[in-house]
């Protein structure tokens, strides 16, 4: 898919004045911004109603863009160059020469970053030549955008200049491996399965926790997060009266993640499902079960947040 040049300069021009721009990748939508300024960051924060503390991943066109940013060790780099570009953030050390705001880290003495694997999200990076700022392009909390139409629907059509590149390929968010420290951590599960990132790593990351009163060090660790407006029941074989049903798997169901129990499909159907589903005729989502192997776990992570009690 190849950006009309007259859409591409306008985006361009518009980040450059510190404008926001949705833009798609591989896993979601994401709201981009000026990494480096902070006016355009906080113009994130204050578009997604999205707290302060809860740092942001910077997306980059290149290995070498990245490592101008965060410090990178062996480990780093063999994932790097395995997977990159694609669905996988690494949490590293931010370099002390880093042009990156101070709030894209929310703080923190690392960053977020990984590069993208979708046309329109290289193309736009290539031609900015600055690393964007970019949570998925939704309110803070609220289910994340697949396709352009979600963006509008989310943040109204004037939060920012979309570019439409049309269904996202993977469907959930990417993968975040906190690298800042000896131990790998998993912050985050997500596009790439974990699997996956055993066999390079050579073991199994930690799962750390977040912990009342402190804050997380990758986006998507709220306990509450990804909500549909109705409340979300998970492990139900079958809906109670007034429910719609998101299906896994054969069997009857309001709609289905994937018939043939395909995890890989269901990620990709997950977000996109739940937003049709969230409509007033239904009192409630409930949800099949959905097994904790391959891309699994990712969607068993985010129903979990959906269905967690919302302050």
């Amino acid at each position: 898919m190849i950006l009309p040049p007259a859409l591409l300069d306008q985006a361009v021009r518009r980040l450059a004045a510190g404008g926001l721009v949705a833009f798609p990748t591989e896993t979601v939508y994401g709201l981009g911004g000026d990494a480096t300024s902070d006016g355009a960051v906080a113009a994130i924060f204050a578009a997604k109603g999205r707290p302060r503390f809860n740092p942001l991943i910077a997306h980059v066109a290149s290995l070498a863009a990245a490592a101008a940013l965060v410090e990178f060790d062996e480990r780093a780099c063999a994932l790097a160059e395995r997977f990159w570009p694609g669905p996988l953030t690494l949490v590293l050390p931010r370099r002390p020469d880093s042009p990156l705001s101070l709030l894209v880290s929310a703080g923190l003495d690392s960053v977020a970053v990984r590069m993208p694997d979708h046309p329109v999200a290289q193309a736009l990076l290539a031609a900015y030549g600055k690393p964007l700022a970019a949570p998925s392009a939704n309110r803070s909390g609220a289910v994340s955008p697949t396709e352009a139409a979600h963006v509008a629907q989310s943040l109204g059509p004037d939060a920012a200049l979309i570019l439409d590149g049309g269904p996202c390929r993977v469907g959930v968010e990417s993968t975040v491996l906190d690298l800042s420290g000896p131990v790998p951590l998993l912050l985050r599960p997500g596009g790439l399965a974990v699997e996956t990132l055993e066999a390079v790593l050579g073991c199994k990351p930690g799962r750390p926790e977040l912990l009342p009163g402190t804050a997380p060090r990758a986006p998507g660790m709220l306990a509450s997060h990804y909500a549909p407006g109705l409340p979300v029941r998970l492990d139900a074989e079958e809906a109670r009266p007034g429910e719609a049903l998101l299906g896994f798997g054969p069997g009857p169901a309001t709609l289905n993640l994937s018939p043939a129990g395909d995890t890989t499909e269901a990620a990709a159907h997950l977000f996109a499902m739940l937003r049709a589903l969230d409509r007033a005729e239904f009192t409630a989502i409930a949800v099949r079960p959905i097994p904790e192997s391959g891309l699994g776990l990712a969607i068993n992570d985010r129903l979990r947040r959906a269905a967690a009690p919302r302050g």
